[in-house]
């Protein structure tokens, strides 16, 4: 307003209405406001109210509108009338779409359900997708997370009940010291912009553990360019210093970690390495003046060192003596790991002297009470100021599931475990450990559902996916001697395993969101040859490939049924407690999207689609009992489907009047109470719950009430893995369930060590490496996420194609200058880009962005689009298997390219050499394969891409 009362608009109204609802141009699942002109997309801003992001949206999030319109959305159903690859489709109605598919899968559930394989990509409705396959009867389902995460998962759930990233966060407004290992640019990245805000405000000391300085290192105090695989190693050394130097938090061992449990020493014996227990089950521990007796007693002195006769005559020692005895071992000090890891010993030494100054010089108290579960009342919350972040990084090795582990273990010795300063677990975390019964999947058979989950967890060899000869019951192999806790199965395999019929033949391939033709842990020339590879009588090696994806991707061409989704701004979806929820350390949460628009193509949500195949099927938990469709549509599932009574996809506004949380009856205006809320429910915890929640009475209480857990014990956190040793027992010959050969027994024995060890990647073991002297990587650039990013006009702007990135003295040693094409070769293959030179890379190591290069002609991006002609994919040069040990092994005897334990991925174990290429090779990158045509329906991209209205 001015002087004289005239009124100035400053910021006309964007649009006429304004809807929230929940980003999904990455995983971070920040909370959106859409602002919409004429029932269209204007722009998309944070929404200050959300708990995840407040208000802080990226550049992906705001190019939503941009995905949202973008060229290359399918239109329509679509059946191939051509050969698989050719690109020649014939647009049907979704009645006929669905005719097909359920004849298709009809006649596979009546036969044998394992020959579907249903794979999920970025999926965030596992709860959804992953019931749908048990119903359906088939063990084959799997999703993203074998490719990225399943080692950090895993590790973290087997050793302390959660895990980083998704099931954890930094203490940002109490830490001192904050040290990340390989974390993705591209995944949570506002929350994690928002922490890093705070520490530099604050002066807390950031510390990057990563091989490339880019993001996140390129603003930390101190950048450890670690060789790519290492991280392990480094972890081990700064243990060994710690427990050299005795700067150990004791009570927290004693009090929450298995460190005194006693374990059995009896050589050759089939019990020897297991947990010393009572007639009950309890663990024991020595206590200095009672002897043997439970572990959990609340009067306990224990011992944690020396050797002890047990009642019943056996030997044990405590856990915390067998960590000690192999961590002080001179293989882990800092001049022995330092040339491994491309880290100085003084430096090591000194960041170990660091961190144990802050966790144990410069603790933090808070005055609040609380109780434990032995009921101890504790008149105040101490902790330590030193906290650990890490991602896909340190995960996508084949030796990541121990490095993950190695790193929970130095969180547990400095007492750094939901401690005030330190990590602490996302509600609804911490899980009991393991935090459920095994995988469903045995004695699959027709027209019958699966009891139990499919992705879960096991105990030990009896909980194998195997048959009675050893031989995986599973396509992937995943659950069994292979991979024995692949918590998320093994999506990577599923092509080339149903290819070679190995351990059988498949008969449809179900996708949803999965470019498996050109993603990050396959070679895209293997998957296309096996997706149009024919056997003798001209059929297809894998008769039927379903595939959903709103988008012309890479892997649409190679489908016999094209099953279009909508985007994430037009339909529902759950951000459920069951699956990846977006609870924070303050108390759990969960989530929805709501359709902000209406779609003007012949589309259909995918989970709006798995609820009608499965009335269609007759699936018994989608059909009432004549027969006839159970739910109305998916937002009907999310409302009144229960996984159990009263637990149902959605924590929050439960009960006939929504009052309830966690745990109530369907609520039918729970939908439009998340609505008003922003698309959203938070639970906060009370100040007494905030802390210590592996122990914490209240906490654990409450999270039972909710249904989060199924009972309220003390969580024990554990150093020593008992179900691996049961793994390592089978391998040495004991038990009913053991390993089918020798080469098994010797992963399986090597590999499923209780306490953490380091080896250097499998690939880098079995093959002469000398020959390809330097690790390459990839990385996800912040602005893009997988493929979807460079599809969008927007964004293409800021990263439209990418270089190999490497060591200016590395660059200067080998001929090569700025600007140069090179050939990058593996013991796999080659693929050429274009060089850029930097400083903050490993001098060993090179590196570019992933998911930047594009096949000519998809995603509706014109042939000579510089995604196809000057981006590139390293995957080109990945093998997905192992290389053989001898000339005649049997491909049935070789192993996956993966970590031994978790089946994860290892695309960052890859090694390389780079050689200029001669002058008169085109400046274009190779391989380069013929353009894909444009499917039936889809026009032509116009030259220019507009936000609707401009």
């Amino acid at each position: 307003m001015t002087g004289n009362g005239e009124v100035i608009e400053t910021s006309a109204p964007i649009g006429d209405d304004v809807k929230t609802t929940t980003c999904y141009m990455c995983a971070c699942r920040c909370g959106i406001r859409v602002h919409l002109k004429d029932g269209r997309v204007r722009y998309i801003e944070g929404n200050p109210d959300h708990p995840v992001n407040r208000g802080v949206l990226c550049g992906k999030g705001s190019a939503g509108i941009m995905t949202q319109y973008a060229p290359s959305r399918l239109r329509a159903p679509l059946k191939r009338v051509g050969p698989r690859g050719s690109g020649e489709f014939a647009e049907i109605s979704w009645n006929e779409a669905m005719e097909i598919a359920t004849g298709w899968l009809r006649d596979v559930r009546a036969t044998d359900p394992r020959r579907l394989a249903f794979f999920t990509g970025r999926d965030q409705s596992q709860s959804l997708t992953g019931f749908w396959a048990a119903q359906f009867g088939t063990p084959n389902f799997a999703a993203h997370g074998g490719f990225c995460s399943v080692n950090m998962a895993a590790a973290g759930l087997y050793t302390i009940g959660g895990s980083f990233w998704e099931f954890g966060e930094p203490d940002w407004e109490n830490t001192r010291y904050f040290v990340m290992f390989g974390v993705a640019e591209d995944h949570d990245s506002n929350p994690i912009k928002i922490g890093l805000g705070k520490l530099k405000a604050r002066g807390a000391k950031f510390v990057s553990v990563n091989p490339v300085r880019t993001g996140y290192s390129a603003i930390a105090d101190e950048w450890v360019g670690i060789r790519p695989g290492t991280d392990g190693l480094l972890v081990l050394a700064l243990i060994h210093e710690l427990l050299r130097t005795d700067r150990v938090d004791l009570d927290f061992l004693v009090r929450y970690t298995n460190a005194h449990w006693l374990v059995v020493r009896n050589p050759g014996g089939a019990d020897d390495g297991l947990i010393a227990r009572d007639a009950d089950g309890r663990p024991l521990a020595w206590d200095r003046a009672r002897g043997a007796m439970d572990a959990g007693a609340a009067d306990l002195s224990p011992q944690i060192v020396g050797d002890y006769g047990l009642p019943d005559g056996r030997k044990a020692v405590p856990v915390f003596q067998l960590m000690a005895e192999r961590y002080l071992s001179p293989d882990y000090a800092p001049d022995r790991v330092a040339a491994t890891c491309g880290v100085g010993a003084d430096r090591i030494r000194r960041l170990a002297a660091e961190i144990a100054d802050v966790a144990f010089n410069q603790t933090i108290t808070i005055e609040q009470p609380w109780t434990d579960t032995l009921g101890r009342r504790h008149e105040t919350m101490v902790g330590r100021p030193v906290s650990f972040h890490a991602m896909r990084g340190i995960s996508a090795h084949s030796n990541g599931f121990h490095t993950c582990r190695a790193l929970h273990l130095l969180q547990m010795i400095l007492g750094a475990i939901d401690v005030p300063g330190s990590w602490r677990y996302k509600s609804p975390f911490p899980r009991p450990i393991p935090p459920g019964p095994g995988p469903a999947g045995k004695g699959a058979k027709p027209n019958t559902p699966l009891a139990g989950n499919i992705l879960a967890f096991p105990h030990g060899p009896d909980d194998l996916l195997v048959h009675d000869d050893g031989s995986p019951i599973r396509i992937d192999k995943a659950f069994s001697w292979d991979a024995p806790l692949a918590l998320h199965g093994m999506m990577h395999m599923v092509i080339g395993n149903a290819g070679a019929a190995d351990p059988y033949e498949i008969d449809t391939l179900f996708m949803f969101m999965a470019n498996m033709a050109w993603n990050s842990a396959m070679n895209p020339g293997e998957a296309v040859r096996i997706l149009t590879e024919t056997k003798e009588d001209g059929s297809y090696r894998i008769p039927h490939v379903i595939y959903s994806d709103a988008y012309f991707s890479e892997t649409v061409p190679y489908a016999d049924l094209i099953l279009p989704d909508t985007t994430y701004l037009e339909r529902w979806d759950c951000i459920s407690l069951l699956d990846r929820p977006i609870g924070s350390a303050h108390g759990p949460g969960d989530g929805i999207r709501q359709p902000v628009v209406q779609p003007d193509r012949d589309v259909r949500g995918f989970q709006e689609v798995l609820i009608e195949l499965g009335a269609r099927l007759g699936l018994p938990a989608f059909v009432r009992e004549d027969g006839s469709p159970r739910y109305r549509d998916y937002p009907d599932y999310i409302i009144n489907h229960q996984r159990m009574p009263g637990v149902g996809p959605l924590a929050g506004f439960r009960g006939e009047d929504g009052t309830k949380r966690g745990v109530g009856e369907p609520n039918q205006n729970q939908l439009q109470r998340y609505i008003e809320n922003g698309c959203f429910w938070r639970h906060h915890l009370p100040p007494e719950q905030l802390y210590f929640k592996h122990a914490n009475k209240a906490y654990l209480d409450d999270s039972k009430a909710m249904g989060l857990i199924g009972k309220a014990d003390q969580i024990v956190l554990q150093i020593y893995s008992e179900p691996l040793q049961k793994f390592r027992l089978a391998a040495q010959g004991h038990g009913a369930k053991q390993p089918p050969d020798e080469a098994t027994r010797a992963r399986i024995e090597t590999y499923c060590d209780p306490l953490p060890i380091w080896y250097a990647p499998l690939e880098q073991q079995q093959h002469d490496v000398s020959g390809f002297p330097l690790s390459a990587i990839t990385q996800r650039p912040m602005e893009h996420y997988h493929s979807w990013g460079s599809q969008n006009a927007w964004l293409r702007q800021i990263k439209a194609a990418n270089r190999l990135y490497m060591h200016r003295r590395t660059a200067d040693r080998l001929g090569i200058a700025q600007d140069d094409w090179v050939w990058v070769e593996s013991r796999n293959g080659r693929v050429k880009g274009q060089v850029t030179l930097m400083d903050g890379v490993n001098p060993d190591t090179v590196w570019t962005w992933n998911a930047i290069g594009k096949r000519a002609g998809a995603w509706n991006l014109s042939p000579d689009s510089p995604e196809a002609t000057r981006g590139f994919l390293l995957n080109h040069v990945i093998s997905e298997w192992l290389p053989a040990q001898m000339e005649t092994e049997k491909a049935a005897q070789r192993f996956a390219n993966s970590d031994p334990v978790t089946g994860q991925a290892a695309w960052y174990d890859l090694r390389v050499r780079v050689t200029k290429c001669a002058a008169d090779e085109i400046a274009q990158t190779d391989p380069h394969p013929s353009a894909l045509p444009r499917p039936a329906g889809l026009s032509p991209a116009p030259s220019i891409v507009r936000e609707p209205g401009a």
